[in-house]
């Protein structure tokens, strides 16, 4: 590491108690740890948050949890009861943000409203991530990350044209979120930092709209086409090629070929100069129209040549393509290896995990690895004799079932 390297991140200083459950908020403030901030995260201490139950789970030990709520210091605070509420609102004032995602109205009736939460702390930035909002007439549904997807639009547009719509095996929609809930944290920080004077704010943070703020074009296109977006399979509606193909071997890759010097290159790779000027393919309005009788060709050159053999050809004419990657794929990849795309956070159980690297990369900063996920109430003893509690009264708190 040369003496330019900085190892302050950007969130450096700020401080986020994290008492959201499972994934969206916690990724969120995850991702906020990976960049500099302190994040402390609450939980029951009964350990219940369901991350610690759900796959992967390896002899009673939570992986997921590990990676998802790497770089945070963890307590345990039952809010609910008079002295864990007291002790909570003790806290927030040494904390610039708090993330929660309970349905709309718990804090309220747990006596945390937002007024009481700003008089506690008038700069408070409180990020309230729910599936559909602090209001309107779905604000108290209950919601996970299938549901999010679904009502937003997103799982219409995965399938088969004659098939059901269909989820991905990962919980997508609670990684968006995330994604929206370190930007509004980003952006609340960058809000006070510039003025001293400012005050806190709430956050209303909505799952569903987070994803369907990604679908930009899909309003615009119904209102202006009359046209409903639906489920195309592996290709488009919107631009061809581009779909998932197949070797003789068996092998899947997805080749996009969207812009008309790259579809040229594409025609001249595969030897297939006529399809440049046939008035079928000559444009991307056209090809899309006739989007099958294309692919039709292009899996038919594919099937009948091995992997290697045509990734040779679509490297030599800078055609943009992928062998589809498993996770066993990624971790062989000369390219992933090259950027370290996989880091190893210090583990107490296992010595170190895997799990994906810091995102973004900032030059002449190179962030510290972050440890793993924190064992329920780990940090107890250091974070609360920060605000002057003592071993005696941390263990009564203990036996009361406050920590």
């Amino acid at each position: 590491m040369n003496a330019t390297t900085i190892q302050r991140g950007a969130l450096g200083g700020v401080r986020i108690l994290d008492m959201a459950t499972v994934l969206a908020g916690p990724a969120g403030a995850t991702l906020c740890a990976d960049h500099g901030a302190d994040v402390v995260k609450l939980e029951l201490p009964d350990g219940s948050d369901a991350l610690r139950h759900m796959q992967p789970v390896k002899e009673n030990i939570p992986l997921w949890w590990k990676v998802a709520n790497r770089g945070k210091r963890g307590i345990t605070l039952d809010v609910r009861k008079p002295k864990g509420r007291e002790i909570f609102l003790a806290m927030l004032p040494q904390f610039d943000v708090l993330v929660e995602n309970f349905r709309t109205g718990t804090m309220d009736r747990w006596g945390l409203d937002i007024e009481t939460l700003h008089r506690a702390n008038p700069r408070l930035v409180v990020v309230r991530l729910t599936g559909f909002g602090q209001t309107g007439p779905y604000r108290g549904r209950p919601g996970y990350a299938r549901i999010f997807e679904a009502m937003s639009g997103f799982t219409n547009l995965t399938g088969t044209p004659d098939g059901p719509p269909m989820h991905s095996n990962f919980p997508i929609g609670d990684a968006v979120a995330g994604l929206f809930c370190a930007f509004s944290i980003a952006a609340e920080i960058a809000r006070l930092r510039g003025d001293p004077q400012a005050g806190g704010v709430e956050v209303d943070l909505s799952a569903t709209e987070a994803l369907f703020r990604l679908l930009e074009p899909l309003p615009v296109e119904h209102e202006q086409l009359g046209q409903v977006r639906r489920r195309a399979g592996n290709s488009t509606t919107y631009t061809a090629p581009s779909n998932m193909y197949r070797s003789v071997e068996g092998i899947y890759f997805s080749l996009v070929a969207s812009s008309q010097s790259v579809y040229v290159r594409l025609c001249e790779a595969l030897e297939r100069t006529e399809w440049i000027a046939d008035p079928r393919f000559a444009t991307n309005p056209k090809r899309v129209q006739n989007m099958q009788a294309l692919d039709f060709e292009l899996a038919a050159w594919f099937e009948a040549r091995p992997f290697e053999a045509i990734s040779a050809r679509l490297e030599q004419y800078d055609i943009p393509f992928t062998k589809v990657y498993s996770i066993e794929d990624i971790e062989v990849d000369p390219h992933f290896q090259a950027r370290g795309a996989i880091i190893r956070l210090p583990d107490p159980d296992y010595g170190s995990v895997p799990a994906p690297c810091i995102v973004p990369r900032v030059a002449g900063r190179e962030m510290p690895v972050p440890r793993s996920g924190p064992a329920v109430g780990e940090h107890n003893a250091e974070v609360y004799a920060a605000f002057g509690v003592g071993e005696l009264e941390l263990e009564a708190l203990r036996a009361e079932g406050v920590v």
